[in-house]
């Protein structure tokens, strides 16, 4: 899980380098955002804390965080591209998140995963105590 020598990598903030198309690509054949359009990708871009991971000037990865910036913080839509994977870049990208002064007085993170629980208990996410206290409401349903 080295990061390669050569490449230069970045964790930026800043929403204006963000590479709209290459994230909407990604997230259209994820399983949690199949069918997003490019419009709602755009949306909640504006309406979170975004990171976007460079390697060598090109976009690679991203995460965006829905927040109040104090009580609560949900991560989501985060992903490496396929041909990034395996260097670290995933751990570099959460070290910055958590990181991040702009969300440091956040005491309660939440996240859904299918298949990265094990990158995520790294950094002490764990299971939800009383799942049955918990409810979601899904539009379109019912």
């Amino acid at each position: 899980m080295m990061l390669h020598q050569k490449d230069t990598v970045v964790v930026s903030t800043d929403k204006h380098r963000l590479d709209i198309a290459f994230i909407h690509r990604f997230l259209t054949g994820s399983y949690w955002a199949a069918g997003r359009s490019i419009e709602q990708v755009e949306k909640s871009i504006e309406q979170s804390v975004c990171f976007g991971l460079y390697v060598n000037g090109q976009q690679a990865g991203f995460a965006r965080v829905l927040t109040d910036k104090v009580a609560f913080a949900y991560l989501m839509d985060v992903f490496i591209a396929e041909q990034h994977r395996g260097k670290g870049y995933s751990k570099m990208l959460l070290r910055e998140i958590l990181a991040c002064p702009e969300l440091s007085e956040v005491g309660k993170w939440m996240l859904a995963t299918r298949d990265a629980h094990d990158l995520y208990r790294q950094f002490q996410f764990t299971g939800i105590p009383q799942p049955e206290k918990y409810m979601e409401r899904i539009a379109g349903r019912g």
